[in-house]
């Protein structure tokens, strides 16, 4: 039960602080808890991420796409909440760079949350009262990295190349090409492209050649010219670099000899 020895007035005003919680939750939590603020804070968290669990349906459809480079290690994540007013929050921005943080102390590959990651990500959606969650994540090691996230933080991406020296602005603009070519590559080059996916446009432009009438040899012709401009089209080597004022170079002209692009990851936030 409150006493007026348990806590004061300025007890409760310092776990408001720290927690961004109302007067009375904090007043509650002390009382209860003997006017121990640590395990006050605790007794909220607990209490209210049961609260939040009963809101999970809600919508998370605004966020940000984050990135981190550390040495020869990378990150990208994705971070969902309700409001583009919460995802521009310094808070919820900072939440993202822990977890940023996290994700590369994870092994290589694509990343699932961990207690860690789900412990400061309900820390921010407690304090905020919004529905929040790590939607995904993906840890890249080796070589050397650059990063671009759109100025909303919406967009993201990173690309890893080996093979020797490049300086930051060039990855910097690859990775900008990446998010804002349209479309967006599907594979660094033709080596890459998914066989299934070629084999799609392949037989679209079969069957599209022979409902114009055209024989079947002239029909294969034309769906393997379909297929080459696909991979013009679709492979980030072979794109056209929209950094280019002249529109003349693709993205293979802009890399310095002898460095090789070995992968990207391009995040669109809810993509």
């Amino acid at each position: 039960m409150e006493t007026a020895t348990n806590f004061s007035a300025k007890d409760v005003m310092k776990l408001r602080e720290k927690t961004g919680l109302g007067m009375m939750d904090c007043k509650e939590a002390l009382a209860t808890n003997g006017g121990d603020p640590a395990k006050a804070e605790e007794w909220l968290k607990a209490k209210l991420k049961g609260k939040m669990d009963t809101r999970t349906e809600r919508t998370t459809a605004e966020g940000r796409v984050g990135v981190m480079i550390k040495g020869s290690d990378a990150a990208i994540v994705e971070v969902q909440t309700e409001t583009d007013f919460t995802a521009r929050n310094p808070e919820f921005a900072a939440m993202v760079q822990d977890v940023l943080t996290a994700v590369l102390k994870q092994p290589a590959g694509e990343v699932q949350a961990d207690a860690a990651m789900t412990k400061r990500v309900d820390d921010v959606r407690i304090k905020t009262g919004e529905n929040m969650r790590f939607v995904r994540g993906e840890h890249l090691q080796g070589g050397s990295f650059g990063s671009y996230v759109h100025h909303d933080g919406k967009r993201g991406a990173i690309v890893q190349v080996e093979g020797g020296a490049v300086d930051a602005d060039t990855l910097s603009g690859i990775c900008m090409h990446i998010v804002a070519h349209v479309p967006p590559p599907v594979a660094v080059s033709a080596e890459d492209m998914p066989a299934a996916e070629l084999e799609n446009v392949r037989q679209a432009g079969v069957a599209e050649a022979k409902e114009s009438g055209k024989p079947e040899d002239i029909a294969k012709k034309i769906a393997e010219g379909k297929v080459r401009k696909y991979l013009e089209e679709n492979t980030l080597l072979n794109q056209m670099y929209v950094k280019d004022p002249s529109g003349k170079k693709s993205v293979k002209d802009v890399l310095p000899k002898g460095v090789k692009i070995v992968k990207f990851v391009r995040y669109t936030l809810g993509g």
